[in-house]
């Protein structure tokens, strides 16, 4: 999906611009390859930079509720200081690195409802413009790929992903928001918990996991949430089912109040899961667990359908706020 439009800021007469990202999801830590294409308007314009702003959809938590809003994480300036003439036709080609961090968007090539995109800023005479917005699609590290292929393999289903504003404290964490990719749980385990959400915070010695349980309440205890985490390598060779395994029977025994975010696993801007707050379009993927594991289905084409629309009005309904 490209944009072009003329540069509002600009008015009539001035250049266009239109990125293109080669075809392909990227990985975490990974490269993004594309070009950006310009073309001159009436007059002689100085380019005086181009910059690409990744961006994302994140939920915001706070007294009055919840929110969404855009958060950009990462700006990279790929070209600039030169005269674009009239009518030029001119591309600037370029390779950067993507942050760790970068949210996961899909998983065997569907669309898991996580919005990231690419924004091309062009500053030309003192003025600048947003003047192209594309989807950014970003699949996950093998090992996390591995992880997640475990819960499924487990019986464990996919229910949503979104991203959350704030911090894991005690982490690592480098981005002003974290992913969160919630599970349903697996038959063995449905008597104990609601449903499972596993965080993963990357970096370029490994990946750290954080699991966090809505666990059940009992006949004398209401429910409460558990977290715990770990930390394993980009080239770890383990048994990952049974590793998931052993993850989810220590997460389920442990034992904690209503606000298990404490001391070191304390989760700030985090709030009780008391029921599902992450309802809306796209969120609803289902997913086939089994021998493909947590592959994800889409059923009906419905889902499909909802995410795409969410997906544009994101992209246009940014336009419109910059425009």
């Amino acid at each position: 999906m490209v944009f072009k439009r003329l540069l509002g800021s600009l008015g009539v007469g001035g250049p266009t611009v239109d990125t293109v990202l080669d075809p392909g999801a990227s990985r975490p830590g990974g490269t993004l390859t594309g070009q950006v294409h310009l073309e001159g308007g009436q007059t002689d314009f100085d380019i005086e930079h181009i910059t690409l702003e990744l961006v994302a959809r994140v939920e915001a938590e706070h007294a009055e509720g919840e929110s969404e809003g855009v958060v950009a994480f990462e700006r990279f300036t790929v070209g600039g200081g030169f005269r674009l003439a009239a009518g030029q036709r001119h591309s600037v080609p370029f390779t950067v690195t993507l942050p760790w961090e970068t949210p996961v968007t899909e998983l065997h090539g569907q669309h898991l409802g996580v919005v990231l995109g690419v924004r091309t800023e062009l500053a030309v005479a003192g003025a600048r413009d947003k003047g192209d917005l594309d989807q950014l699609s970003i699949a996950p590290l093998p090992v996390q790929e591995a992880i997640l292929e475990a819960f499924g393999q487990l019986g464990f289903g996919f229910r949503s992903a979104d991203l959350e504003y704030g911090h894991i404290a005690g982490a690592g964490q480098r981005l002003p928001f974290y992913q969160e990719v919630e599970l349903t749980p697996a038959p063995r385990y449905a008597h104990q918990v609601n449903e499972i959400e596993v965080t993963f915070l990357a970096n370029p010695g490994g990946v750290e996991v954080v699991l966090e349980a809505d666990k059940r309440g009992g006949l004398f205890s209401g429910g409460h949430d558990a977290l715990t985490r770990f930390t394993v390598g980009h080239h770890d060779s383990r048994d990952w089912t049974a590793e998931v395994d052993a993850w989810v029977r220590q997460l389920t025994e442990r034992h904690g109040g209503a606000h298990a975010h404490t001391g070191p696993y304390a989760v700030h801007g985090h709030h009780d899961h008391g029921g599902d707050h992450r309802s809306g379009p796209g969120m609803g993927t289902a997913v086939a667990a089994g021998a493909a594991g947590l592959a994800v289905g889409v059923a009906g084409g419905l889902v499909a359908a909802e995410v795409v629309d969410e997906v544009g009005d994101f992209f246009e309904g940014d336009e419109e706020d910059e425009g």
